[in-house]
């Protein structure tokens, strides 16, 4: 029996994806998270052999709860489900050990076929997306500051995107002047148009 933690701070998404694997004969789903912090915790509790996360939860994030686990349960395999499919996220996700890296497109007979996998040992990484980290070179940002810059992108204000992200606008306001000057970049949206060329958010 696989034994399984599932991460997301969406409670339709978390329960639908448990309930999607509790239909397979050799999965359990032991315990479920809402955030990082509380994924941390119930792994450590339950001792899962795959741990799902989402990429982006409330703090610390996937890849930082993987980062984390490879340390504290190295036992537990961690694959990252996400809608933000950037190639520097996946970059940041294999540098810290994750097993898989997938969007929740995928189907759930694909979903299963990769816990399996990473469960016998296997890495599994969504080809598209592969693709396109290969050809967008090594991003400066962190995981937060392509966060920061795609939600800017989408042209929300400091106050929406520090809401939508869990962290205080002076955060935000951080984040976004650290991204601004690793990029050589004037002002937050030549930023976001040359993280966006470079495939980076």
């Amino acid at each position: 029996m696989i034994r399984i933690l599932i991460a997301d701070d969406e409670r339709l998404i978390r329960d639908a994806i448990s309930g999607l694997l509790e239909l397979e004969d050799d999965f359990e789903v032991v315990a479920r998270a809402a955030s990082g912090e509380e994924a941390i915790r119930e792994a450590l509790r339950h001792r899962p052999d795959i741990a799902l996360l989402d990429l982006q939860m409330p703090e610390p994030d996937g890849i930082e709860v993987s980062r984390q686990l490879s340390t504290a349960l190295p036992a537990c395999r961690c694959i990252i489900v996400t809608s933000h499919g950037r190639p520097g996220y996946l970059k940041s996700a294999l540098a810290v050990g994750v097993m898989g890296f997938l969007p929740k497109t995928v189907s759930a007979q694909t979903l299963a076929q990769v816990v399996r996998s990473v469960m016998d040992g296997g890495r599994h990484i969504d080809t598209d997306l592969a693709t396109e980290a290969v050809g967008a070179g090594d991003s400066p940002l962190t995981p937060r500051e392509a966060d920061v810059l795609g939600l800017a992108r989408e042209g929300a204000p400091v106050g929406e995107i520090a809401q939508r992200i869990s962290l205080s606008p002076g955060t935000v306001r951080n984040y976004l002047a650290s991204a601004i000057a690793k990029l050589g970049a004037t002002n937050r949206h030549e930023a976001v148009h040359l993280a966006s060329r470079q495939g980076w958010i």
